[in-house]
């Protein structure tokens, strides 16, 4: 039986998730973050030399990374579905957005993360100032225009096809979920980009998804 290292409130949520659509049989490892540094706990390093999660076991086979764990879980599991058919137009859109997500789309929103955290942190009374007016610059001069760019660029793909790579349900929607539900927290993803905001709405709404929530636990993202 598939084993998931699940962390609260993380990337591993989307692993669920495809384990749902893909109607498997898995065991739930729970971990929480330290409530201080809302990090992961050090008992993760057991299972991977990195201690983060999505973690997976299968048999032998241990995997790290979300995107390689929807990979492996489409190839093995899938019998053809949640994967365009290999050779065709959509296949590639299919990889574009599995590799985008977390490569393309993540990044500015991690940076505003650890922005706006690096602004509320303790620190002596008068660095306060430099680092607040470092931080609000960098947010509204490179991170928020860099956000922007990449929901417009969403948007406008959405408006092509009814899901990421074609007109069917597939693993690349649920890669791209987790930024897209950061954005929605952080990163200003709101109703002046409708198309995205359906399709949180779109997805919210499988049966799947909503079972994976309830294995999981609650699922707030970082602000």
């Amino acid at each position: 039986m598939i084993t998931v290292h699940h962390l609260e409130n993380s990337r591993s949520q989307r692993v669920l998730w495809m384990l749902e659509e893909l109607g498997l049989d898995y065991e739930l490892m729970h971990y929480k973050r330290d409530a201080s540094t809302m990090l992961a706990p050090p008992q993760l390093r057991a299972v991977h030399p990195l201690g983060k999660s999505p973690v997976i076991g299968d048999g032998a086979l241990t995997l790290a990374e979300s995107g390689a764990i929807l990979e492996y879980l489409v190839e093995r599991y899938g019998r053809a579905r949640l994967s365009p058919a290999p050779d065709t137009p959509e296949h590639l859109r299919y990889r574009y957005w599995m590799h985008y997500a977390e490569g393309s789309a993540m990044p500015p929103l991690l940076l505003k993360l650890v922005f706006d955290k690096l602004e509320k942190a303790p620190m002596p009374f008068f660095a306060k100032p430099i680092a607040r007016a470092i931080a609000s610059k960098l947010r509204q001069t490179f991170i928020q225009p860099q956000i922007d760019r990449h929901l417009d660029f969403i948007e406008a793909e959405l408006g092509r096809t009814a899901w990421f790579a074609g007109e069917d349900f597939s693993a690349a929607d649920v890669q791209m979920s987790f930024p897209l539900e950061a954005a929605a927290a952080r990163g200003g993803l709101d109703a002046r980009r409708p198309r995205t905001m359906a399709f949180l709405a779109r997805i919210h709404a499988r049966a799947a998804y909503q079972r994976a929530l309830e294995r999981g636990g609650p699922y707030q993202l970082l602000r």
